[in-house]
């Protein structure tokens, strides 16, 4: 009988790690398969649709793909001066300010940082649902080597920047620009560009021409950053 229980603990065991390596093969293809092709839609924005249509059912997304060089410098060196300071020189973690977030969330007792890096958001919007558990946290971090290992930082961030959220179902520079400015990506200015930027971790927050007045400190702080910013 103890055999038995132990041989079936085994066979589950294994089938469990067959079972895990699969998954992430699944996610490695993917990656992989998007290094030069371009995804047509995320996890988050998946999610964003059906919550949308619960309210309204012809709901669709704002959404439009433009390359890395149609979309300003401006907007990809207040990005990474938000965002990554550190992006070029991390391969997919920033141990410092992980450590530093922790330390604020001891402090306070609860989640008011986070310290991701670009690869990581990335990671979380292409596949991952928002919720926080220990299990996403463990199935980002993977998906977030595997993303620094198959491409480039300069693909990194331009997937990075034609999928994140900056408004209620507006996704990418190009959409984020018309939505906010009626202009291109393109034509962003640094002052525009880094109030996009501040807009990243609340962008259902602000519509056109909203703004509060942390979203204008935000935005000073993002500027006097931004030539610092080293981009891909």
């Amino acid at each position: 009988m103890v055999r038995f229980v132990v041989r079936s603990t085994l066979y589950g065991a294994l089938l469990a790690l067959i079972a895990l390596a699969l998954v992430q093969f699944w996610f490695f293809i993917h990656v992989w398969y998007w290094v030069d092709h371009n995804p047509k839609s995320t996890a988050f924005m998946a999610a964003r649709l059906e919550r949308l249509r619960e309210t309204n059912p012809g709901a669709v997304l704002q959404y439009q793909w433009v390359p890395y060089n149609r979309i300003s410098m401006n907007l990809k060196r207040a990005i990474v001066a938000a965002e990554d300071a550190r992006f070029l020189d991390h391969e997919g973690f920033d141990w410092d300010s992980i450590a530093k977030a922790y330390e604020r969330n001891r402090k306070t007792g609860r989640i008011i940082a986070g310290g991701s890096t670009i690869s990581q958001q990335l990671s979380k919007n292409l596949f991952l649902s928002g919720e926080r558990t220990w299990w996403r946290k463990a199935q980002e971090a993977v998906i977030t080597v595997i993303i620094e290992t198959v491409m480039s930082k300069r693909r990194i961030l331009e997937i990075y920047l034609n999928v994140i959220e900056w408004g209620n179902g507006v996704f990418g520079a190009e959409a984020a620009a018309h939505y906010h400015f009626g202009i291109t990506a393109a034509e962003l200015s640094a002052q525009q560009a880094a109030q996009l930027a501040a807009m990243v971790p609340s962008p259902r927050r602000y519509g056109p021409g909203q703004e509060t007045p942390y979203l204008q400190k935000r935005t000073e702080i993002i500027l006097g950053r931004m030539s610092a910013a080293v981009v891909p």
